[in-house]
């Protein structure tokens, strides 16, 4: 029997990303006090997160799937979430110039009988930015709702030198990952090509 997912996260990239390789969902945010995950650990607090987003979500219908994911960015052992106002973003940003630096995304995928978590790692290389070009990125709105204070699938794609690892984890969402994990919860693509 193919299962219905729930995405619990109004994320406007997990939901793209889904759409990209047509897998059929519906919304319910999660509604999580964050701050109850206090661990400095960012594999541990990405997993943590997950888990408590996805686990709020109740499932009504056997034929029900839960999808909740978590992104952090992680540089010398700090993390870095949604920066919270101007002088934070630049921060985040000039911190990252000319860096490498770890994006973390746990994923929980929860059924009525069964569950799993993971996390997947990706390695990103800024390239070395000027004050200028930093005020330029900080000055329009992309950093404000992102991990890290960047989007790597639009204008902070051009800080970026080089990755090891997946893209879409960057962008949010490890989405070949996660589509393999899908099938073993009998939710497919509407056109299974996988």
């Amino acid at each position: 029997m193919k299962k219905k997912l729930i995405l619990g996260s109004t994320s406007p990239r997990r939901q793209e990303l889904l759409k990209q390789v047509q897998i059929p969902f519906t919304v319910q945010a999660a509604n999580i006090d964050e701050s109850q995950i206090s661990t400095d650990d960012p594999v541990k607090k990405v997993k943590e997160l997950a888990m408590l987003k996805g686990r709020s979500i109740s499932i009504k219908k056997k034929d029900e799937v839960i999808l909740a994911a978590d992104t952090v960015v992680s540089y010398n052992g700090k993390i870095f979430e949604k920066p919270k106002n101007k002088e934070e973003a630049f921060d985040m940003i000039s911190a990252l110039s000319g860096n490498e630096h770890e994006v973390f995304t746990g994923v929980l995928i929860r059924s009525f009988d069964d569950e799993v978590a993971f996390v997947e790692r990706t390695v990103v290389e800024f390239w070395p930015l000027s004050d200028q070009e930093i005020e330029g990125y900080v000055s329009t709105d992309e950093p404000y709702d992102k991990a890290g204070a960047y989007g790597i699938q639009s204008i902070g794609a051009m800080f970026v030198k080089k990755i090891n690892g997946d893209y879409y984890n960057v962008v949010g969402l490890p989405i070949s990952q996660v589509v393999r994990k899908l099938r073993n919860f009998s939710v497919l693509p509407e056109r299974n090509c996988t």
